[in-house]
């Protein structure tokens, strides 16, 4: 029952940035000196998870170019001397991670998406990271989904990580509503996906990381679509619930909404400012500003 594998929805078109996504997947996009999608799959590496699977779609060639070997760059770098940047090349992708790659043919939603996966995950509970939302944990803990393997482990059921979200902002989220367990963790016995504010459940909204069963696969293919014309992740454990326990996790750490314009530039402006580089530069520089 250890969580091995981990699923990356990575197939979608990044529309709201616009040109900047004609070319290149959104989840390239740097967030400081790294691209979103590195930021996801080393939380889940520092996890103790070694098999990486990207549901990918047309044009996301990048990504699979990101975690392969570059052989013209590292002997470059090697002949130049650059042993520095050589290591942080080859840190990409370190060598016990294994990166697999299967296409969603059709925008159908994120439950399809980790439904394009079951092949690949067969028979055991794994993780959905979604690299929009850019996590951070605590400077003195642990990264969120090493957080929400430790909840795994002691109850042996799926977690979702959750925040409080304002309530004109439901309509974004999944909802979750149940009975609290402690302080961080509630027994989840409603999930609405992207309700109004007015009959949302709660104020409780799933982040972009879960630990599921593979029993959510059979409620995910045998599902109507939902809200959106699409095949929704949230119908899935809704239809779990019926089943299985099912806990909400309040993470440790804080989410950036790389999705969207505002949540991206948020987190290049923070981590910038954390990055042990260029943040005291960075600081200065920010300190000259008129805003």
């Amino acid at each position: 029952m250890h969580i091995n594998k981990a699923i990356f929805p990575v197939a979608g078109l990044g529309t709201r940035f616009l040109p900047a996504t004609k070319a290149q997947p959104k989840e390239m996009l740097p967030v400081v000196d790294k691209p979103l999608i590195q930021y996801a799959v080393e939380e889940a590496y520092a996890a103790g998870i070694r098999e990486m699977i990207f549901v990918t779609g047309r044009h996301k060639r990048p990504i699979e170019d990101h975690f392969d070997m570059s052989f013209e760059l590292e002997v470059g770098l090697e002949q130049a001397g650059k042993r520095e940047l050589l290591e942080v090349v080859r840190s990409v992708k370190p060598d016990d991670m294994e990166c697999i790659y299967v296409r969603q043919a059709q925008a159908l939603g994120l439950g399809h998406a980790v439904l394009c996966a079951q092949r690949l995950v067969g028979n055991e509970p794994f993780a959905v990271l979604l690299a929009d939302d850019l996590m951070v944990g605590p400077a003195d803990g642990q990264p969120v989904l090493k957080q929400m393997v430790e909840q795994f482990e002691e109850w042996r059921a799926s977690i979702l990580a959750v925040q409080e979200v304002p309530a004109e902002h439901t309509r974004r989220y999944g909802i979750v509503a149940g009975t609290a367990v402690s302080e961080q963790l509630v027994d989840v016995q409603r999930i609405v996906e992207k309700p109004a504010p007015e009959v949302a459940p709660s104020r409780l909204g799933v982040a972009g990381r879960y630990i599921l069963t593979p029993g959510v696969f059979h409620e995910i293919a045998s599902q109507p679509r939902g809200v959106g014309g699409e095949i929704q992740l949230t119908d899935g454990i809704a239809g779990l619930l019926r089943r299985e326990k099912v806990f909400a996790y309040r993470y440790q750490g804080k989410r950036y909404d790389c999705g969207s314009k505002e949540g991206f530039l948020q987190a290049n402006v923070e981590l910038a400012l954390a990055h042990p580089e260029l943040g005291s530069v960075f600081r200065d520089y920010l300190q000259t500003l008129s805003v």
